[in-house]
């Protein structure tokens, strides 16, 4: 069944439900019982005092909103500062950053109206997030190809191992970075929150891969996995033989559409959000190209860090910082000295929105701290049956 069938059952019977339980009249009545019950509690007491409290409320948080859009527009501010003096070669110092936490609202809550409101209009559809089997049956519609899995788990991670070490990655980055990403026990097809039939995204994977990123990678890095493909083939023969140059013709496939637009994160973003993107995606899954997918969303950020000068390995805790918020993010901070880590918010590398909705950066509320607790958590979950796994492939 597809992904639009399912939605729109999920829909239709979230609908129907209350027609099933009840019958019309009954729901009828049911409401109007409701609406007259708000309204006798709704006195002429009770809406004044709701106005009363609407009004201190609204005073209240209009004067923290005034204070957070200033503080938020002074950490764009700054990093567009940032920015301009990296550009020039200009050294970065504790006076281009932001060095007071957010602020936090403590003021009361949007009291609750005892007015009946008028119904409120039917809430748009979320979209649904595609799973693996979404991913498999785009490839398998769009380029007439399935992903060759691995037999076992093992198998694919000494495969991601293998092309790991040979494009120069090292163990503690690879394995550690693994235990952060997927908790130490993740395996090659596992995507970010499944739980009952629902993911919170698409990211798939020992690195956990967006579709966005499979897109990107293929668009940037495919001819040469393509070329990767190819020297392998040149060493088998018969059915073997014959299945690499199939997928080595996919591939190059894929490669094209990735290629049809402009190289740039956003046009990536709105061809991932497509059937063939999807199917893309799926390319995560495969024996062979799956690991060099994994490794280049790592190797891409040493690389990155190499041209903007950075010459000693990054740390794994490091490498991740790049991967989670992106090279020009990430690289913020892993320059920064030890002791401006100690003092810099970590507000300074988010957008408000995407601050406000991660807990872990605001309770580890500097790049110390967040460095800090991202090695923690390397370390107990590398300990993991997952991590021992992976670090015996190597």
């Amino acid at each position: 069944m597809s992904s639009h069938a399912i939605r729109s059952r999920l829909v239709f019977l979230v609908l129907a439900l209350p027609l099933i339980a009840l019958p019309a009249q009954a729901i009828d009545g049911a409401s109007s019982s409701a609406n007259d019950a708000m309204a006798q509690a709704a006195s002429p007491q009770a809406i004044a005092e709701y106005r009363r409290l609407l009004a201190e409320y609204q005073r209240v948080h209009g004067a923290f909103e005034e204070e957070a859009g200033a503080y938020w527009n002074s950490i764009a501010e700054k990093r567009r500062g940032r920015n301009a003096k990296r550009r020039e070669h200009l050294p970065i110092t504790l006076d281009d950053y932001v060095l007071t936490q957010p602020p936090v609202y403590s003021g009361p809550k949007r009291p609750v109206n005892p007015e009946p409101e008028q119904p409120e209009a039917r809430p748009r559809e979320r979209k649904a997030i595609p799973l693996v089997g979404d991913l498999l049956q785009a490839a398998g519609e769009h380029f007439q190809w399935a992903p060759q899995k691995p037999s076992s788990e093992i198998e694919f991670k000494r495969a991601y191992a293998r092309v790991a070490l040979a494009a120069g990655l090292t163990r503690e980055q690879v394995v550690r970075v693994y235990s952060f990403e997927t908790g130490g026990n993740g395996n090659y097809d596992m995507q970010s929150g499944l739980k009952s039939g629902h993911a919170i995204s698409t990211a798939i994977g020992y690195n956990q891969l967006l579709t966005t990123n499979s897109v990107e990678l293929l668009a940037e890095q495919g001819a040469e996995f393509a070329r990767d493909l190819t020297q392998r083939a040149a060493a088998l023969s018969g059915p073997p033989r014959q299945a690499m140059d199939r997928k080595i013709a996919v591939l190059k496939k894929m490669v094209a559409y990735a290629r049809s637009v402009p190289d740039d994160w956003s046009q990536h973003e709105k061809l991932a959000d497509t059937p063939q993107g999807w199917a893309l995606h799926a390319m995560v899954l495969d024996i062979d190209v799956g690991p060099l997918l994994q490794t280049h969303k790592l190797l891409t950020s040493v690389i990155f860090a190499r041209a903007k000068g950075f010459s000693r390995p990054l740390t794994a805790a490091e490498l991740e910082m790049m991967n989670l918020t992106g090279d020009g993010t990430g690289l913020d901070m892993v320059t920064m000295p030890q002791a401006m880590r100690d003092q810099v918010p970590t507000s300074n590398f988010f957008q408000r929105g995407g601050y406000e909705r991660n807990p872990v950066a605001i309770r580890h509320n500097t790049v110390a701290r967040l460095l800090a607790i991202t090695d923690s958590r390397m370390d107990s979950n590398s300990n993991l049956p997952g991590a021992k796994e992976l670090a015996g492939a190597f």
